[in-house]
């Protein structure tokens, strides 16, 4: 019997799946006066945007989004089809059909002096978890209404705000988890003995910034997950180097033998110098513990060697 054949090949890592889970995430934390209302079709950034132009981008991104259900529900179903036998004229959908997500700070409550020197209107609200939205449509007499507000509970008149009602879907946290034991294999950071504190440290970080991608600005997560995975690995290194460099300067003052790193420091160097093209004029750049930088040429630090 043919195990691999019985067991389907699961991917967490591709932006497809990522901006599905982190749209449902991000809809734990918000009220609709439907739950239909919750899928928007196009993202604004205030309602004076919403115009001939966006609607009709709006009616092509909704014609898309259900052409691709379709196709996936009947492929799911065992069905051999083609995405085009899905196609659907965008023109047919109607104006009031059609959902806006508007970026907006309006029922986010104001926070004086949380920060210094504010700069944005972000700095003067309520610190938030990702950046807040409202859903509006057209109702039937042609004027746009809310239909949904992140970070809020309630209706849309007499709810109120509250920012800690949801959470992440656990497809999304492994998603996280996921991301951050892949990194844990790469060449340049596998061989750390504290590899395991740098995933540790990698998936908190992805805990706390995770839902704060912004769709309104990219379609690409996985780029802004990674990124973040790499800057917490890097502190992590940082800090255990500069805890090592301070464990082998009080073992040298206390006439002990340092790390294997330190006593092999000028061997290493000398290496280096003795395998470089023998040019006097090769300009040479090292740093010492405090990150400053000495500029020497070769033919210098053959002299000294």
């Amino acid at each position: 019997m043919d195990f691999g054949e019985n067991m389907k090949r699961v991917n967490y890592l591709n932006n497809k799946d990522i901006l599905k889970e982190i749209h449902k995430s991000k809809t734990t934390f918000c009220s609709y006066v439907d739950p239909e209302y919750g899928q928007y079709d196009i993202i604004l950034l205030e309602t004076g945007k919403i115009n001939i132009r966006t609607i009709a981008e709006a009616k092509r991104n909704k014609a898309k989004r259900l052409q691709q259900l379709a196709f996936e529900a009947e492929k799911l179903a065992g069905k051999k089809v083609k995405l085009a036998e899905f196609e659907i004229d965008y023109r047919k959908i109607q104006k009031d059909e059609l959902i806006f997500r508007i970026m907006s700070f309006e029922h986010v409550p104001d926070e004086p002096g949380r920060k210094k020197n504010p700069k944005t209107v972000a700095d003067h609200k309520v610190k938030l978890n990702f950046p807040p939205f409202q859903h509006y449509k057209f109702d039937e007499g042609d004027n746009l209404i809310c239909v949904g507000k992140s970070h809020w509970e309630g209706g849309m008149e007499n709810g109120f705000f509250n920012k800690a009602h949801g959470k992440s879907t656990n497809k999304l946290a492994m998603m996280w988890m996921k991301l951050c034991d892949r990194y844990a294999t790469r060449g340049n950071v596998r061989g750390y003995t504290y590899n395991d504190e740098m995933r540790g440290q990698a998936i908190l970080q992805l805990a706390q910034i995770g839902l704060q991608f912004d769709e309104s600005k990219s379609n690409n997560p996985f780029a802004y997950y990674t990124a973040a995975v790499t800057n917490s690995f890097v502190r992590v290194i940082n800090i255990e180097k500069r805890a090592q460099n301070i464990r082998d300067d009080i073992l040298e003052m206390n006439d002990m033998n340092p790390s294997f790193t330190r006593q092999n420091q000028g061997d290493w160097e000398r290496e280096r110098v003795k395998y470089m093209p023998k040019q006097s004029d090769a300009v040479i750049t090292t740093y010492d513990d405090a990150g400053k930088a000495t500029t020497t040429t070769h033919g210098e630090i053959t002299k000294k060697s």
